[in-house]
């Protein structure tokens, strides 16, 4: 598929997760098969004001092309000026705008993300806003309404399309279930049927088979993952191997994993130095994991990942591994 000028080679995609699509995350997601990434989602009013830690946010590296940057905001004149600023200073391939974040601070107490599917004037007039301050392809990330009562995003997307996006993510929930009950992949349809320009799938896609059925019963154009990517990278190119052939990729190798973990925190020693990347990586080895089995060694893994203060802490939890012979 096409965003605008920017080819996207795959059908799988990277969704924005605060607090975890950095950018070696994104990365190691890029290198195991994401078509697309997203970065977390960056404040309109934080890079207006030229908050440093906003800034670094938007930096990109040249190994995760094509990526999306994400921005959030609700005051016209502050989705201007970032636009500008991201134009100007990050090398980012499409900028996306979120609609759809469900938090109380960012929804409520900030007026931005799902809260702007209760506006839909307003809706056009940020996209409207963005599309004329950069070059880049605009896209909109969206929620199919605020709640059961309100499910209005058919109407946005045609507001979208009509203000200039080039493209569409619709997580079929709505901004009330959170990450709640099940996404509602009809929405995602309609919006299919509705508007001209892609529509990229969301909610409750973890394997081959749910990315099957959500492209076979939607007709959507890509598929995004978020937290099914968390601790498993390989989601990407297993789906899309799926989506290829109709047959279910090998997991990887205990070689591979634990490759693929201490490339991630190389990474983020690399890009925020050894302090950042030791709390990070107490996260994300919870989550990687999660994903080696064996759950009774696994529990007292997990309790030695919150506490590594070093890297040689976390080699000692791959040795600990390593001795109970399970290691490939």
């Amino acid at each position: 598929m096409k965003i605008k000028n920017i080819d996207i080679k795959g059908q799988v995609f990277l969704g924005p997760m605060a607090g975890t699509t950095n950018a070696a995350f994104r990365i190691i997601c890029k290198e195991k098969g994401a078509a697309l990434v997203y970065a977390e989602m960056v404040s309109t009013e934080g890079l207006v004001h030229n908050n440093q830690k906003t800034k670094t946010m938007i930096e990109v590296s040249n190994l995760e092309h094509p990526i999306t940057l994400q921005i959030f905001g609700f005051d016209i004149n502050s989705f201007v000026e970032g636009a500008k600023i991201v134009e100007e200073f990050s090398e980012c391939d499409v900028i996306d705008i979120n609609m759809g974040c469900p938090a109380p601070k960012v929804a409520m107490r900030s007026q931005a993300g799902a809260n702007l599917l209760k506006y839909p004037e307003r809706v056009g007039e940020v996209i409207k806003a963005v599309v004329e301050n950069t070059s880049k392809p605009v896209t909109v990330k969206m929620r199919i309404g605020w709640d059961d009562e309100n499910k209005n995003v058919v109407e946005l997307a045609k507001i979208a399309e009509a203000n200039g996006a080039s493209a569409i993510a619709v997580h079929g929930r709505t901004r009330n279930q959170f990450y709640n009950g099940k996404a509602d992949w009809t929405w995602i349809k309609k919006v299919k049927e509705a508007v001209k320009i892609p529509v990229i799938g969301n909610g409750d896609v973890t394997d081959g088979p749910s990315a099957k059925a959500m492209l076979e019963e939607t007709g959507c154009d890509g598929i995004m993952i978020a937290r099914a990517a968390q601790g498993n990278p390989w989601v990407f190119r297993e789906i899309q191997h799926y989506l290829d052939t109709g047959e279910f990729l090998a997991k990887p190798t205990y070689k591979e994993w634990k490759a693929t973990v201490i490339r991630h925190a190389n990474l983020l020693i690399e890009m925020r130095g050894e302090e950042f990347a030791i709390r990070e990586m107490r996260k994300q080895l919870l989550w990687y994991l999660g994903t080696l089995g064996s759950e009774g060694l696994i529990k007292e893994m997990k309790q030695m990942a919150t506490t590594i203060e070093s890297m040689e802490d976390m080699n000692s939890i791959f040795k600990f591994y390593e001795d109970k012979n399970l290691g490939d």
